[in-house]
């Protein structure tokens, strides 16, 4: 059998580190599913765990990526047979398992979701947990009676996999979005994906504990005083979902806009989200994205080779749009 080769991290007394490396298949973290990667993909988080710019992993050494998409090639579950094409997003991959920087994964098949037809592993990955993400809050925040006549929906972190996955989405959807984004130089490429209007990230700062109603609801990828800001110009009984916090994690806001105006503020955890709610949003996803259009989005693609330069850029601001791994596919 062929080795495994993987984007391995350490942290130990030669100091934390991360490279290519060759495994074999029992030196992976333990699944009653084997899965062969075809395809990952690259997320903020995966930035962090793979400089030690972030306490991602819970234990060491572990292979990197917290995606991943492929066939199965084994399963302990009749759910699945060889030769499926699969995914998973988060569950624990790059933290207490094996990740998707690698030609196989093991994990447990609770985790394991199909690809929806339509797709194949790249498309998934184009998605990927960014996609999930934007997904999971437009579930979440439709489950709480958010409605496009409400408003438009503020995206922030516009130029990032989220941000411009969720403009892509809420569009499909129906809803106007007005992105914010530091990189103007990006605006009518965001106003193709679907951004009516393109914000630069001073405009919807206010430093009152309730301003004038200028979104129906927003997501948030920032977090700080762009997320206090938000809260503060959303719509009554409108929604800000938050999923990101590159400007800080301290929130200093007020509760006026939760009892004077019924906002909401939904916190979207995508990397544990149960499975019955796992297979909706793909489900979601699936039914406004198809494969042509995923294809179409901007995209770049990289080998484990690249990762380190992929990594400096998402981490100094200079990244745009996705960037899928190719770990085994083919086109």
């Amino acid at each position: 059998m062929s080795p495994i080769r993987a984007y391995r991290i350490h942290n130990d007394e030669r100091g934390y580190r991360a490279a290519i490396e060759s495994l074999s298949s029992n030196e992976l973290t333990a699944g009653d599913t084997r899965i062969a990667v075809d395809f990952s993909s690259v997320n903020y988080k995966d930035a962090l765990a793979g400089t030690g710019r972030g306490k991602i992993l819970r234990q060491y050494p572990l292979n990197g990526g917290i995606d991943c998409a492929g066939h199965i090639i084994e399963s302990a579950t009749p759910q699945f047979k060889p030769g499926d094409t699969v995914l998973v997003t988060g569950s624990g991959l790059s933290e207490t398992v094996d990740g998707g920087y690698s030609s196989q994964v093991r994990i447990d098949h609770h985790q394991v979701i199909r690809i929806p037809e339509a797709w194949g592993p790249r498309e998934a990955m184009i998605l990927g947990t960014a996609g999930f993400t934007a997904g999971l809050a437009l579930l979440r925040m439709q489950e709480n009676r958010q409605h496009p006549d409400m408003g438009p929906i503020a995206i922030t972190g516009a130029t990032g996999g989220v941000g411009m996955l969720a403009i892509a989405l809420f569009h499909r959807a129906g809803y106007r979005v007005h992105a914010v984004s530091g990189k103007q130089e990006h605006a009518e490429l965001l106003r193709q994906i679907g951004a009516e209007v393109v914000l630069t990230r001073e405009s919807v700062l206010t430093d009152k504990s309730m301003d004038k109603a200028r979104f129906g609801g927003a997501l948030d990828n920032v977090g700080g005083q762009t997320l206090a800001a938000l809260l503060a110009q959303t719509a009554p009984y409108g929604n800000v979902a938050s999923c990101g916090l590159v400007s800080g994690q301290d929130l200093a806001a007020t509760v006026m806009p939760f009892i004077i105006r019924g906002v909401s503020l939904l916190g979207i955890a995508s990397a544990g989200t149960e499975r019955d709610l796992r297979e909706r949003v793909w489900q979601l996803l699936a039914r406004y994205f198809d494969a042509e259009y995923l294809r179409s989005l901007p995209v770049r693609e990289t080998g484990l080779e690249g990762l380190p330069e992929v990594f400096s850029q998402m981490l100094s601001g200079r990244s745009f749009g996705r960037v899928v791994v190719r770990i085994c596919g083919k086109d």
